[in-house]
């Protein structure tokens, strides 16, 4: 590890994988509630145009792959909730038009800059500079900050979109704000992941946290930590392996989700095996049965030979040892 670290550009590059694995999976997470997974492709390959024209006029490539991806996600958000296009059609034409856009823009430009150009759509690691660096870490300071200011917000939109309306939310701005977000998340990434990889480090991740996690809080803060894990331990691994950085990552991430899928049946079994036996529990519970009561959300659970006990409609249920917050409304109950 010494040896990578005394590397000014492995420096830098786990720097940035750092950035895109707290940024990524903190927007992605309201993608997934909202089953766009796919919108990262699309805002993706328009982001790769907007870079092409970059390169062509010898401009900031990043600044001009943000505006065209803003633009983009804009466009899609007001198409779909001011036209009559739905929002499958909507991405779609975002999809293709993006695809299109980027293959004839990059037809025009020459063999000295293809390279640039293949940086940007699979991910250059090891050439992030300083400049860059400084960069990154403005837009996902900024990233981080909105979510973390308007995640309820974010989350009733994403949950029920006519309930958040209805609520007196401003759905069409907090889905613009999203569509944002999406895309400076996918310029923060695109040195690091690539392109038509970004996606999967937005999706991935926060597809593992709901495994494990029983909230939408813990399902964010698990996605941010396997999102840091498999960006920065697929830097390390491709340093090491001596493969392509972006997709180690990526591979890494769909690893985890394994585990994670592993780990969430072995815990569902476990919990059923627990409901199992506290079904069978013969002794009846109540004031004065010489348990300790514990209260937990609207009812009182009772301490027994290790276990928490609630009756209910007949039996009793297994309660873990942490306590329902009712007022979250984020609290998802499995």
């Amino acid at each position: 590890m010494s040896d990578m670290l005394a590397l000014d550009f492995m420096r830098n590059a786990l720097l940035a994988a750092f950035l895109v694995g707290l940024a990524a999976p903190m927007v992605g997470i309201f993608l997934v509630q909202r089953r766009l997974s796919l919108i990262g492709d699309g805002l993706g390959h328009v982001a790769l145009a907007g870079v092409a024209i970059g390169v062509i006029t010898d401009s900031a490539p990043v600044w001009t792959g943000l505006a065209a991806a803003v633009l983009a996600g804009v466009a899609v958000e007001l198409v779909r909730a001011r036209g009559r296009t739905s929002g499958d059609i909507a991405l779609a034409l975002m999809f293709y038009g993006g695809i299109a856009a980027g293959v004839v823009i990059i037809n025009r430009v020459d063999g000295t800059q293809t390279a640039n150009l293949t940086g940007y759509l699979f991910g250059a690691i090891t050439t992030t500079t300083r400049t860059d660096l400084g960069l990154f870490a403005v837009l996902c300071a900024a990233v981080v900050v909105v979510v973390t200011v308007l995640r309820q917000r974010l989350f009733a939109v994403a949950g029920d979109e006519e309930y958040a309306r209805a609520a007196g939310l401003r759905v069409l701005a907090l889905n613009i704000t999203l569509s944002v977000l999406t895309a400076v998340t996918i310029v923060v990434a695109m040195r690091v992941i690539g392109l038509l990889l970004i996606s999967a480090l937005m999706i991935i991740p926060n597809a593992a946290a709901q495994q494990v996690s029983g909230s939408f809080r813990a399902a964010t803060w698990w996605g941010v930590v396997l999102g840091m894990v498999s960006s920065v331990g697929g830097v390390v691994t491709s340093y090491y392996a001596d493969t392509a950085t972006g997709g180690t990552i990526v591979l890494l991430a769909i690893a985890l989700f394994a585990l994670a899928v592993a780990a969430g049946a072995a815990r569902r079994a476990l919990a059923a095996a627990r409901h199992r036996h506290a079904e069978r529990h013969p002794h009846e519970h109540g004031p004065g049965c010489g348990h300790e009561a514990v209260a937990h959300g609207d009812h009182v659970d009772y301490l027994h030979d290790g276990h928490r006990h609630a009756a209910h409609e007949g039996h009793y249920d297994e309660h873990a040892d942490h306590a329902h917050t009712l007022d979250d409304p984020e609290e998802v109950h499995r």
